[in-house]
This record gives C-alpha cells, sequence and structure tokens, in this order.
C-alpha cells in the first residue's frame, strides 16, 4: 500500500459533487491499461472515497450507490481513472517528471552501449541528447514505454547499440554463490570443470557488462573473463 505522504490524489466531478481516492502515482498507467494486473491494496492509499481528502469529507453510502452502482473500490477507482484526471500540485509534477527521467536515463545507459567505443555513453551525454532533443517525460507513462520512445529519438543523434554480449567467465568454486548471484539472471550455459571451477557463459545488454565483470572480478580476482564472438 502507498504511504499518504507518496499519494496523489485522483479526481472525477460527477452530478455538482467531488469523487477523490488517493492512489500511487507509479501504478496509475498500469491501472488505466489493466485494472486486474495491479493489486487494488498496493494501488490505494487507503480504501476510502472522498467528496474532499484533504478536508476529510467523504460521501454518504447512498451517495456512493447513486454515482458509482457499487461499494466495490476497485470498481469505484476503475471509473474515477477512466473519467477523471489526476490532481498534481506543480512541486509533485517536477519530481515525478525528474524521478522518470533519471530512470530512463539509467536504463539506456545500462542497455546501450556506443557502437565504436565499445562502452556505454556516459549518463550526462544521453541526458543532453534528451535535453537537445526536447524529449518529454510522462509522469505516469510506463517506463518501458518512455525508454523506447527515447531510444526512437537518441538514435538520430547518438550512435546506440542493443546487440546483446556474451561473455565467458571461469572461476573457483568457493564463492560460487556470489557469482551466481549476479550472473544467473543472464546465464545462458554453465558447467563444471574436472578440476572443480564454475565455468559459464552469459548474454547481457552492452551497457551491463562492465559492471557485471567488475562485480565478479571483485568477487574472486583470479577469476577468468572472456568476451566472446
Amino acid at each position: 500500500m502507498v504511504s499518504l505522504d507518496n499519494a496523489v490524489l485522483a479526481r472525477w466531478e460527477y452530478g455538482g459533487k467531488r469523487y477523490e481516492i488517493l492512489v500511487d502515482p507509479d501504478l496509475v498507467d498500469n491501472f488505466r491499461s489493466d485494472p486486474s494486473s495491479v493489486d487494488i491494496d498496493d494501488f490505494l492509499a487507503t480504501d476510502e472515497v472522498w467528496h474532499d481528502a484533504r478536508g476529510g469529507d467523504r460521501p454518504t453510502e447512498e451517495a456512493i450507490n447513486s454515482t458509482f452502482e457499487t461499494q466495490d473500490i476497485a470498481v469505484i477507482a476503475q471509473k474515477i481513472l477512466e473519467k477523471g484526471s489526476i490532481q498534481l500540485t506543480t512541486t509533485q509534477r517536477k519530481q515525478m517528471v525528474e524521478q522518470k527521467r533519471q530512470l530512463i536515463i539509467q536504463e539506456i545507459h545500462q542497455t546501450a552501449i556506443d557502437p565504436k567505443a565499445k562502452s556505454p555513453h556516459p549518463r550526462t551525454r544521453i541526458e543532453l541528447a534528451l535535453e537537445e532533443s526536447k524529449f518529454s517525460v510522462d509522469p505516469f507513462k510506463r517506463i518501458d514505454i518512455q525508454v523506447k520512445d527515447a531510444i526512437s529519438v537518441l538514435k538520430h543523434m547518438i550512435p546506440l547499440s542493443f546487440e546483446p554480449i556474451r561473455i565467458a567467465f571461469r572461476r573457483p568454486s568457493s564463492g560460487y554463490g556470489a557469482s551466481s548471484k549476479f550472473l544467473r539472471p543472464y546465464l545462458d550455459k554453465e558447467d563444471w570443470l574436472s578440476n572443480g571451477d564454475w565455468a559459464c557463459i552469459i548474454e547481457c545488454p552492452p551497457g551491463m557488462a562492465g559492471n557485471l565483470i567488475g562485480k565478479i572480478k571483485g568477487i574472486a580476482s583470479n577469476a577468468e573473463v572472456k568476451e566472446l564472438d
């Protein structure tokens, strides 16, 4: 359940009355797209419907039944989100836009490389390119969709490659658990060698290769690493 401090108002005006609920701003787009994909307890800060949430003014059960024809908070929330709008203060909007912008930059930094340098673009370069393109961040739109939108803009401004990288690792069995924890999400194949060493091949986004190699080398400095063609 989202906290009251982090929740935002969703409001629908009907019949001369306001109907408000307090919702998680990060789940608004998911809930609008497919309400069944979001746990209503996670989406709402409170299961109350308000005429004025800040003033503590609540509608009667009769008013709710008359307007929504139900007392089911999930159905009520769906209608308010469908018919109404999200109320943000200027500060809230700025904070949400900046948070989403940084997440977009981080995702591109981790998943793409400069094909000439064969290394990730610095975050500042991605940030400046987005600013130059006047890319508009939507505080409610899903991050994965906005990342795709940003890439469509950036690929005309800076060279980007998203071809996955294959890397082979070999390391002693001691500390296997810690290494496996970082590599398993990208694991393609693995094997235990006759001398007891653990060997594996991973396939990962190019921008994450350096970070993963650094983590494994930090766990086992004698680990062998080779980028495969």
